[in-house]
């Protein structure tokens, strides 16, 4: 079983798909690091050596940050916006889209879905 940085690779996926599983490695970042390795993409992870496995880990960790490091990297970058006061933190704190996108319409996915106010009378009908 591969297991990279506290992570379980999936079995019966190849090694360029399985290393995306990581947090903060995608697929470009992933065949990057095995074209540094030498380790063929096309190989499955049950099929991987033991040394291919351990180039894996061992290039990984020096050479990127991933998983547990990454989150909180990125949550102090949010901390530190939200404590200097600037517009970017204020919306992180108040869950709105960060970049200038609109918020009269679509926004859901960061606002939520919006449920009718209760108890509000319907226009009587005519």
């Amino acid at each position: 079983m591969a297991r990279i940085s506290g992570i379980d690779l999936p079995r019966d996926k190849r090694v360029e798909i399985g290393l995306t599983y990581l947090y903060g490695i995608g697929l470009v970042t992933s065949q990057k690091i095995l074209a540094a390795t030498g380790v063929n993409p096309d190989t499955r992870v049950k099929d991987l050596s033991d040394e291919d496995i351990a180039k894996l880990r061992a290039h990984i960790e020096e050479n990127y940050q991933i998983e547990g490091d990454l989150r909180r990297l990125e949550a102090m970058n949010i901390k530190r916006l939200g404590d200097i006061g600037t517009y970017r933190g204020r919306r992180h704190r108040q869950g709105l889209p960060v970049r200038g996108q609109r918020t009269k319409t679509n926004a859901r996915t960061r606002r939520g879905r919006r449920v009718a106010i209760a108890g509000k009378k319907k226009a009587p009908k005519k």
